[in-house]
């Protein structure tokens, strides 16, 4: 019989959702006092609702939330349950805080200034919701799941699918606001990035040192779904003989690799590096 693992703490999970809910917030007022009364949209799932929104006047919170639901439907099965509630927490999140602020004027009329800081405080939402576990756009864990059918990166079906939103606000809104809304999405990226530490690439390695290798090692497959690979190294201070777990990830599991290793060993240090590619193998998840 396996080992029984440690769950993550109460404290820890409540954290983790109060900072989804700030991320939350952030995204509906650059939504809504920036971009929207500024015909600027973002791309994925949040550019499809404003374009939607615009076109047909329905609600942009309830758009959102269906929108992402087949999305998240099928992460459920592929990225794992916590992955899923998170988002759908933080999507609820957004779909009810972006209406309550209709009532306060924009932040500018400015078409550039709403491009510039509505990009840049979305992106420190969407990042700070990713950082913590979940996401708040359907369109990555699409391309995470194609991914693994096609040879195309997540990357690469997310810049397509973007490419057709953008066209699309080209006949909506205008080409003008269509070149706005894509230097808020290249701003906006840029700041997920920053907020994720490297949250950049599609994919990423780990190197985990720890004493407690076979403890963390179990974990990481049970709880994470990932095979990992021990390597043999020595410690340069003390030349102990160490084993490294290696484990390759997508990036939006790296939230919940760091809260497993860390609620296994509190001591282990842990490298997170990009990885160009990741092919073969058992580097598709895991299912449980």
């Amino acid at each position: 019989m396996g080992k029984q693992h440690k769950k993550e703490s109460i404290g820890s999970i409540i954290t983790r959702y109060i900072m989804m809910l700030i991320g939350a917030t952030l995204a509906a007022v650059a939504l809504e006092l920036f971009l929207i009364p500024n015909t600027i949209i973002d791309g994925g799932i949040i550019g499809v609702s404003l374009l939607t929104n615009n076109l047909t006047g329905l609600n942009f919170g309830i758009l959102i939330f269906i929108f992402n639901i087949p999305f998240l439907i099928a992460g459920y099965k592929f990225i794992g349950k916590s992955f899923v509630l998170a988002s759908l927490f933080s999507i609820v999140a957004l779909a009810l805080i972006e209406p309550t602020l209709h009532t306060i004027l924009p932040a500018t009329d400015e078409p550039l200034l709403a491009t510039v800081f509505g990009g840049l405080i979305l992106g420190i939402g969407v990042g700070i919701v990713i950082r913590n576990g979940g996401a708040l756009d359907g369109t990555e864990i699409l391309g995470i799941l194609l991914s693994r059918k096609l040879p195309f990166s997540v990357g690469e079906f997310v810049m397509f699918i973007n490419i057709f939103i953008f066209a699309w606000a080209g006949f909506v809104l205008g080409w003008e606001q269509a070149m706005l809304s894509i230097i808020t999405y290249f701003i906006a990226s840029k700041a997920i990035d920053f907020v994720g530490q490297g949250l950049t690439g599609d994919t990423k390695a780990a190197l985990i040192v720890t004493d407690e290798y076979d403890e963390v090692g179990e974990a990481i497959q049970h709880r994470l779904g990932r095979m990992i690979t021990n390597l043999y190294g020595k410690g340069g201070y003390e030349e102990k003989d160490k084993e490294v777990i290696f484990v390759v990830l997508t990036r939006l599991e790296i939230a919940k690799l760091k809260s497993i290793v860390h609620e296994t060993d509190p001591k282990a240090f842990i490298t997170i590096v990009d990885a160009q590619e990741a092919h073969g193998g058992k580097f598709k998840k895991a299912i449980h």
